[in-house]
């Protein structure tokens, strides 16, 4: 990698579509630690919005890890209504949502400054932003996290109209801006070998420069072993069953998810087991999931001080993904709290645990039926230990996140990924 004038460490520009702080949530979990093993190698100027106010006060810890942030507010109802022009343009409506010429502005000036030659940008919406299209940079890097495109197919699939073909036109065209993405890019990374094995069977000519890097678990925070003194107490009433689901829950899929739990899963549950109990936990909480606390057995917590209570005091972990993309972090997370944890194929994608040997595939309510009967007698009680075992090994920040720092600072280099298929 080249040094910058004067032996520092090279600039680089970080595009990121939500303020990367505090990683309370699946994809600012990735951009954080993205950020923070990044900044060992350069000097980072970041640019970014803020789509929550709860989230300004963070601002400040930003600047451990930066040589310079812009922050730049974004209310989603104003930016819903300017994406409707994407209607009028051919645009995937997620490009006139961030559109944002203050901060367009600052990334150009800082580029000119700072002599910016390096650029890594999370998420596809955020390229916009590249000066140029890129072109004067030395090496630059997208981080597309999901094949969006099919997750909006998936939308499309769940949705009546006019809603389903809002979807269905959004996915066509973040694919083909998706596709136009991952030529101009030296190369483009996603979530899992899943996600990428999949680009490449949609994206087929840019297949030699498209890798992954799997997320990562803060295994030592997220420590079934910590002593009780230094967490919450047990959130769960004394002999109840308790289920957590975990998650933003003003983010679709997850409503999706617990919505039909709640309806077509948990009652039958109960009648057979009467203590168990649902917690759906998360912020923002969505109002038809507020709603799903009237039903018998249920609660919606909102936004926790620290969700390990939660899942280390649980029966089991529930992910009943129907509509998914990437790799579910609440599953990691669970897993990694030596957790069992019951989850739709959906729920499991990218992560390749075994039915039985770390987790429990649960995709209808007599999977859960019989599974949750299993869990209750006792016949699952080394899943957990294996569980956190598998995440320790695979899912390891500080073991994954040195490819993306490779790809950035050494021209022509190729995804791990895309060599070992080679090999192969």
């Amino acid at each position: 990698m080249q040094e910058a004038p004067g032996g520092g460490k090279p600039a680089l520009l970080f595009l990121c579509h939500r303020i990367p702080y505090p990683p309370n949530k699946g994809d600012k979990i990735r951009s954080f630690h993205l950020l923070q093993h990044l900044s060992r190698h350069f000097d980072i100027y970041l640019a970014s919005f803020v789509d929550d106010p709860q989230d300004w006060p963070w601002a400040v810890e930003l600047e451990r890890y930066c040589r310079a942030v812009f922050l730049r507010p974004l209310r989603p109802w104003r930016a819903t209504l300017r994406s409707l022009s994407g209607l009028l343009t051919g645009q995937a409506l997620s490009i006139p949502y961030y559109s944002d010429r203050t901060l367009r502005q600052w990334v150009e000036q800082a580029v000119l400054d700072h002599d910016i030659r390096h650029a890594i940008v999370y998420s596809s919406a955020m390229a916009q932003f590249l000066p140029a299209q890129g072109r004067d940079f030395t090496r630059k890097v997208i981080d597309f996290v999901d094949v969006d495109s099919d997750k909006w197919q998936q939308y499309a699939a769940q949705k009546p109209p006019p809603m389903s073909w809002v979807y269905r036109r959004e996915a066509r065209c973040l694919l083909r801006l998706e596709q136009e993405l991952a030529q101009r890019f030296d190369a483009g990374l996603f979530v899992s070998s899943a996600e990428a094995a999949l680009f490449h069977e949609l994206s087929p000519e840019t297949a030699h420069k498209i890798g992954y890097y799997n997320n990562g678990v803060d295994c030592d925070y997220f420590d079934p072993g910590l002593d009780p003194a230094r967490l919450p107490d047990n959130p769960f009433p004394q002999d109840s069953l308790p289920l957590v689901f975990t998650g933003a829950m003003d983010y679709w899929p997850n409503v999706d998810a617990v919505t039909w739990f709640v309806r077509g899963i948990l009652p039958q549950l109960r009648r057979s087991h009467p203590a168990v109990l649902f917690y759906i936990v998360g912020g923002n909480p969505a109002r038809s999931v507020q709603q799903l606390a009237r039903e018998p057995g249920v609660t919606v917590t909102g936004r926790v001080e620290d969700v390990r209570p939660y899942l280390q005091h649980a029966l089991a972990v529930v992910a009943p993904m129907r509509v998914a993309r990437g790799v579910q972090n609440k599953v990691l997370e669970g897993m990694a709290m030596a957790r069992p944890v019951l989850a739709s194929s959906k729920g499991l994608e990218g992560i390749g645990a075994s039915h039985g040997e770390q987790v429990l595939l649960a995709d209808t309510a007599g999977d859960y039926q019989r599974l949750l009967a299993e869990v209750i007698e006792g016949l699952h009680d080394e899943l957990g230990s294996r569980a956190r075992r598998w995440v320790q090994r695979a899912f390891n920040w500080d073991q994954n996140l040195p490819e993306v720092v490779l790809l950035l600072g050494q021209p022509s280099s190729a995804p791990e990924y895309v060599r070992t298929q080679s090999d192969d």
